[in-house]
């Protein structure tokens, strides 16, 4: 939080904003369609099976997630847990309003240039752990009452 701080004072940022608490907070705040990109960066895996409730990856916070995100919108996730990278894997793939982008292995096992690197994903390199990177977009919302001229035999 120091690190964060002193970078916005020395770059005199005037379009940051800190929470300083459960971001399930923010999300539920947050206007639908409002959101362009989100990262989940090194949750708390939350290895107990009797913590398992408490993991921010859950049903319920990616419903939330998919209000706030504009259609087309990232989700970018990066862990080096494979237990949890799984029980993400299980939840983001289920999910209707997700779409996971991986192609090729190399689209989750190197960080995307635009990604910024964390002290996690340092920690974890030097111990040897593989980092895992996912992105998943929002998939666009189904509009009510539109009717495409395509279909209609118009266009």
């Amino acid at each position: 939080m120091v690190k964060l701080l002193a970078q916005i004072e020395r770059r005199r940022l005037g379009n940051i904003r800190i929470f300083a608490d459960d971001a399930r907070l923010i999300i539920a705040a947050l206007p639908p369609g409002s959101i362009g990109r989100v990262f989940i960066l090194f949750p708390d895996p939350w290895p107990k099976r009797r913590q398992h409730k408490r993991r921010i990856v859950s049903r319920s916070t990616l419903d939330g997630l998919a209000e706030i995100m504009s259609d087309d919108a990232e989700l970018r996730v990066a862990t080096d847990d494979a237990d949890y990278l799984c029980w993400i894997l299980d939840r983001i793939t289920a999910h209707p309003a997700f779409a996971w982008l991986a192609r090729r292995p190399g689209d989750w096992r190197e960080r995307p240039p635009d990604w910024p690197p964390t002290r996690y994903e340092a920690k974890a390199r030097a111990a040897g752990r593989p980092t895992v990177f996912l992105r998943v977009k929002r998939r666009p919302r189904i509009r009510r009452g539109f009717r495409s001229p395509w279909r209609d035999g118009l266009g």
